[in-house]
């Protein structure tokens, strides 16, 4: 890996880590994890919803 790849991934794990840092501060913290909380609710929902299983009686032929 060369020093270029090296400091563009730190570069960018730093910058999460900033972004991450100014969400949780302030008055921004409570709207992070209520949004946070509602996009986890929304994808548990879709993973459970179950989808109605097709039977399919008839044989196709191709």
């Amino acid at each position: 890996m060369t020093t270029t790849k090296k400091i563009m991934i730190g570069l960018g794990l730093a910058g999460g880590a900033l972004l991450a840092a100014w969400l949780l501060t302030g008055d921004r913290k409570k709207k992070t994890k209520d949004f946070v909380t509602q996009k986890a609710e929304d994808l548990k929902q879709s993973l459970k919803k179950e989808k109605p299983e097709v039977e399919d009686s008839e044989v196709h032929y191709v």
